[in-house]
């Protein structure tokens, strides 16, 4: 196996005790695991991770984007879902872009956002589940920017290849000191931004969605938002979806969330009954072959939750998904058409306290810092979730005023009689799927244990489900693996390295030996801590 790569000093990538946090930012894991030695519960401690990494991580997530969360209450056995996706502003309009010339919406441009909808999400999950006051839940995060805070390799990274698009605008100040990208390791302060999360922490929903700042995000995008839209709540409450497999059962997000493929692949990935090496070619065969043989269809069935062609219970019915065995086969791949694809820049978290609640929460804004559009001196920018709309007259996803759009974000929870065993996610648009898939089947079907599966080799698909069956595997994926897939049909390539973008996967899995934290040694600056 190749070494892992360089962490970041005080990064943890295991954490055990009665309290643990995930997340993609050791400066956010540890806000969480601060607040629940406070006295806050997980919600509290989810949120002001959330908020942390919105400020020192934007190249990821942000105010400015959207936010997916399950919640796992000991006295409940169905966890709770929260859909805060943000909707299309009154002036979108697919045949207004049709006319320009368009075929795809422009990802730097206002027809690409939609109201953003996590400081929504943040009142939605305090409101329900939350046990100290908002102020006290972005305490942190405005410190960090007020004070400051060390910058990433990652983040670093990300505001070189954005200074073109990013840089004079009043909303990145403080992101390039002496108007240069700073290098991993300075420090940097957003006032800005903390100036914003003291309004939210003052005045909840009414700080971004009214008043200046409102206003201003009105007038960032040119009429596609108008203060009609923002008066809209974006957080909606919704029935999850599950399937059980694997002696588990798994929960995520409906559409317009891809989650169900996840869930539908481990299924499929049972049934094919593999052995239990995840060096064994048959059991990353079974794996991609599972992955492919739902991801096809994903882009006509992904929508809205009003127009979802198939109804979004169904998606996971066994007597939906059973015909694809008879396609599918141990000895040799099977053809599938291809999909559109999608991309995302997102960050994934987990936190559980000794109550045993446990949150899985997601929050983005889609490619890196969004659509680049910054809300004037507010301090953060827009996400660009609305180019996951087509442009396709008729199509279920065809943009339109008042509709969400195909989300690539995927968290999931999953329970073993009616407790809380795993808490699952990660960031990485179309891959999401499927590297939750990989994590899974290591855990649950090879039988290692979080840390374990953290670190064995990963693959992709590249986007492509068709006759090709193109896998990209890290390096460190067993030869003997890589010519039985070779000899099944696939053609494989080797990735350079460890592969960032394949992660950060984050995950709490309830063990014998308690509950234990897996942060993923991809990137960084992620970081499972816990109270133990």
């Amino acid at each position: 196996m190749t070494p892992l790569p360089t962490r970041l000093d005080g990064a943890r990538l295991t954490g055990t005790g009665s309290k643990v946090a995930v997340t993609p930012h050791y400066l956010a894991s540890q806000a969480a695991i601060d607040l629940m030695a406070r006295g806050g519960n997980a919600v509290d401690a989810a949120i002001a991770a959330n908020a942390t990494l919105g400020v020192v991580a934007p190249e990821t997530c942000g105010i400015g984007g959207d936010l997916f969360a399950l919640v796992h209450t000991p006295d409940n056995p169905v966890p709770e879902a929260l859909n805060s996706s943000g909707r299309a502003g009154s002036g979108a309009s697919a045949a207004d872009l049709r006319a320009k010339g368009y075929s795809e919406i422009p990802t730097r441009s206002p027809w690409a956002v939609t109201v953003p909808g996590c400081v929504d999400g943040w009142v939605a999950l305090a409101k329900r589940h939350g046990s100290l006051p908002l102020r006290d839940l972005l305490d942190r995060p405005i410190e960090l920017a007020e004070d400051g805070f060390p910058v990433t390799p990652e983040l670093s990274g990300a505001l070189n290849r954005l200074q073109d698009i990013l840089a004079g605008q009043a909303a990145a100040d403080g992101l390039y000191p002496e108007t240069l990208p700073p290098q991993p390791g300075t420090i940097i302060r957003r006032r800005r931004l903390g100036r914003t999360l003291d309004g939210i922490a003052t005045f909840g929903r009414e700080a971004v969605y009214a008043g200046d700042v409102g206003e201003q995000l009105t007038a960032a995008t040119d009429g596609v938002l108008i203060p009609d839209d923002l008066a809209l709540d974006q957080a909606e409450w919704v029935n999850p979806i599950s399937i059980e497999t694997m002696g588990w059962t798994g929960w995520t997000i409906p559409p317009n969330s891809q989650g169900y493929l996840a869930l539908a692949a481990a299924w499929i990935f049972e049934q094919l009954d593999p052995p239990h090496d995840p060096e064994d070619p048959r059991f990353v065969h079974a794996a991609v072959e599972a992955y492919r043989s739902v991801a096809w269809e994903r882009s006509n069935l992904v929508a809205d939750p009003s127009h979802t062609p198939v109804d979004q219970q169904e998606l996971l019915d066994l007597d939906r998904l059973r015909p694809r065995l008879e396609r599918l086969s141990m000895q040799k791949r099977a053809d599938w058409p291809t999909p559109s694809a999608a991309r995302g820049g997102t960050a994934y978290l987990c936190v559980r306290d000794s109550t045993g609640m446990g949150v899985s929460l997601i929050q983005s804004n889609f490619h890196g810092i969004g659509s680049g559009i910054g809300v004037g001196d507010s301090g953060f920018f827009l996400h660009d979730r609305g180019s996951g709309f087509t442009l396709r007259p008729g199509h279920p996803n065809e943009l339109a005023p008042g509709k969400r759009p195909f989300h690539t974000l995927a968290p999931t929870l999953w329970t073993e009689d009616s407790s809380l065993a795993l808490l699952l996610g990660t960031r990485g648009g179309d891959f999401q799927p499927q590297t939750l898939l990989q994590f899974l089947t290591y855990l649950r079907w090879a039988g290692v244990d979080g840390p374990t599966a953290q670190q064995l080799p990963r693959w992709t698909t590249k986007d492509r489900f068709g006759n090709d069956s193109a896998v990209v595997a890290e390096p460190h994926l067993p030869a003997t693996a890589v010519g039985g897939l070779t000899g099944r049909g696939h053609t494989v390539e080797a990735a350079p390295g460890w592969m960032s973008g394949w992660g950060p996967v984050a995950a709490i899995v309830a063990a014998d030996n308690g509950v234990i934290g897996a942060a993923d040694p991809r990137v960084a600056s992620t970081a499972a801590l816990s109270d133990g």
